[in-house]
């Protein structure tokens, strides 16, 4: 009799374990749903109704039909948000548990999100649209703004590679026990590390080429500028990246008979910069959105880069548009940089000796 019941509670618990999975799983369905909902529902409307004119994208933004996409998005997310914390303390597994609480979050990112859309629809969206979505402005930039993407990219390439080598002799410098050999490469990092990139982009631009003579273009100018800049942050990330190697090493170098140079060079050097690389990766990024301060300088009309293209265009047409258009051409130039420092990042996490 008492093993018929164990049975039949067993039997019981099962089903209810089977139960309430996929509950839980409804519930990350539906919260899910909603953010999609919110977020891709106006813009299927506007799509709808054509980007250009810019008043086509008002008319379709108070519409019906977005309101109804809208208050559809909040009620399916305030029912992600009452089931998802209401049950996922009570799930059988950490899974189904991740799946009623990622379907709550979802349900109050779609509600925070559809009510700052019904919002906006009820302040002046008009003129918020003329100055920021007006695409028409984008005539005739076009391949302005492809040619400005090509400068940024080559001022932050040629400034990035300038300053890893540079860097990296900045920090075998500094890693040296002579005082006098450290002083002047400390004093270097310090200088490019302390001021502003701007104040040194002037100066050795304006200051030089009245005081010196140098008749260098400000392109130019602004590509030696960017690779001594950087060698000031690449060489304490690689001082960081060659003291996290294992003293052991050094010793062993040194017991086959290697100088201190040939040690660093075969044995330190190549292990530290498989650990810098990310943190390298991530400096590029950062430079490519520091080329924006080249603007300071009179550059050539085909040297522009992709914020003095904007900023030219807003002078020419006084609309704004023209810098959503820089800011879509900053995110298609970093956002795969940044997805490979990602990649690289799991990839030596994993053990991996290679990150190709």
């Amino acid at each position: 009799m008492e093993v018929a019941e164990s049975r039949g509670q067993r039997f019981g618990a099962w089903i209810r374990e089977g139960l309430q999975v996929p509950f839980s799983a409804a519930t990350l369905v539906v919260g899910s749903g909603s953010i999609a909902l919110v977020i891709l529902g106006p813009l299927a409307v506007v799509a709808s109704h054509g980007f250009t004119p810019y008043e086509s994208i008002v008319t379709a933004f108070q519409s019906d039909a977005t309101a109804v996409v809208l208050l559809t998005g909040i009620a399916m997310g305030i029912a992600a948000i009452g089931v998802g914390f209401s049950i996922y303390k009570r799930m059988p597994t950490k899974r189904a548990r991740e799946q009623a609480l990622a379907g709550a979050i979802l349900g109050i990112q779609a509600a925070v999100l559809a009510g700052v859309f019904l919002w906006l629809r009820a302040g002046n969206p008009d003129r918020f649209t003329f100055h920021f979505l007006n695409f028409e402005k984008w005539e005739g930039y076009g391949g302005a703004f492809v040619r400005g993407a090509k400068n940024t990219v080559m001022l932050a390439f040629v400034g990035e590679a300038g300053g890893v080598v540079l860097g990296l002799v900045l920090a075998v410098l500094v890693l040296s026990k002579r005082r006098v050999v450290r002083a002047p490469a400390r004093t270097y990092i310090n200088f490019f590390r302390g001021t502003p990139l701007i104040w040194q982009l002037t100066v050795f631009y304006f200051g030089f080429s009245i005081g010196l003579g140098l008749r260098l273009s400000a392109f130019t100018t602004a590509m030696i500028v960017f690779a001594l800049n950087t060698a000031g942050y690449a060489a304490e990330v690689f001082r960081a990246g060659i003291q996290s190697i294992e003293r052991g090493q050094m010793e062993a170098a040194r017991s086959l008979g290697m100088t201190y140079m040939q040690s660093m060079r075969f044995a330190i050097v190549p292990q530290a910069i498989r650990r810098v690389i990310p943190p390298l990766m991530n400096e590029f990024v950062i430079l490519i959105k520091d080329t924006s301060l080249v603007v300071v300088l009179g550059l050539l009309q085909s040297e522009y880069d992709l914020f003095t293209v904007a900023r030219t265009g807003y002078a020419e047409t006084f609309n704004a548009t023209l810098f959503v258009g820089a800011a879509i051409g900053y995110l298609v130039v970093t956002l795969p940089l940044i997805g490979a420092v990602n990649a690289v990042e799991r990839r030596l996490r994993s053990g991996l000796v290679s990150v190709i």
